[in-house]
């Protein structure tokens, strides 16, 4: 039986922690579903569900961002997780908005930290703080989310904290489509254009063999053939977020955001290149 918990005091240390804005989908399923698997039959695994508002900037969907307490719940209870942790906003942020954050730095800054100034900031505060509260073993993080995976790597390990960060693939609607909470904003027609931006990372994935600005070339050439208009288009190292560089080997993400009717979505696949195996989406961590 999943316990519902809204009060920190309440919390035992975990064996493996989901961090979720709650609207669980398919992909948080994957997720809670690996915490399982990693924690074994009596590791605890917690889920937690908060909207931070730190997260989002002026004019964004805070107000409207879906919350599906009730059905979250069921879902995480359905896929092995033990204690949902629901937290208000006072719980969180006892004394009103921090007057001490994590900042993201430089790395925080350019691509989604550049269209969302600060965004990174408050993601970082309330994941370490709810690191702190539920004192997992591992932690485990979607890469649909690429550079905030890569920011929570970079504060885990810069700051110390006794926590392995585990990711988790990309899950893709059978059209290629990833799986997001922001999904249900779509009108059918924008579901159809929204499928431009899966189909641009895959026509840079097939261009792999030809380098990195052949990568570049046929992901843009594609999102203009789709009459999408990408905030940034980036072919970048996935462990600092920066461009990949001429003559770049190994791992690498190639990552799109856009609007499509009122909805801004993200996308990356990560890629190999040099030596070794083309990695589809996911398998690179």
């Amino acid at each position: 039986m999943t316990r519902l918990v809204h009060h920190a005091r309440e919390l035992t240390p975990s064996a493996a922690v989901v961090m979720t804005m709650g609207a669980l989908h398919d992909g948080h399923a994957a997720l809670i579903r690996a915490a399982r698997a990693h924690a074994g039959p009596s590791g605890q695994v917690t889920v937690t569900v908060f909207v931070n508002p730190l997260q989002f900037g002026p004019g964004e969907d805070l107000d409207s961002y879906p919350r599906t307490l009730e059905a979250d719940v069921k879902i995480a209870g359905q896929e092995g997780a033990d204690v949902v942790f629901a937290p208000a906003v006072e719980e969180v942020y006892p004394d009103g908005e921090p007057r001490v954050r994590i900042a993201a730095g430089a790395m925080g800054e350019r691509y989604e930290g550049a269209v969302r100034p600060g965004h990174f900031d408050g993601m970082l505060t309330v994941v370490a703080k709810l690191l702190h509260l539920t004192r997992p073993a591992a932690a485990f993080f979607g890469q649909k989310d690429a550079q905030q995976l890569a920011l929570i790597r970079r504060m885990v390990t810069d700051l110390d904290f006794p926590v392995e960060v585990v990711a988790v693939p990309t899950v893709r609607e059978p059209d290629g489509l990833a799986r997001s909470s922001r999904n249900r904003y779509l009108s059918d027609d924008d579901r159809a254009r929204a499928l431009g931006l899966s189909r641009a990372l895959f026509a840079g994935r097939d261009a792999v063999p030809d380098g990195l600005d052949a990568v570049r070339r046929a992901a843009r050439r594609s999102l203009e053939a789709d009459g999408l208009a990408a905030d940034y288009l980036a072919l970048v190292d996935p462990a600092t977020f920066t461009e990949a560089p001429p003559g770049h080997t190994g791992a690498a993400v190639l990552a799109v955001a856009a609007k499509v009717g009122g909805t801004r979505l993200i996308d990356n696949l990560p890629l190999v290149f040099g030596p070794g195996r083309l990695l589809e989406s996911g398998d690179v961590s």
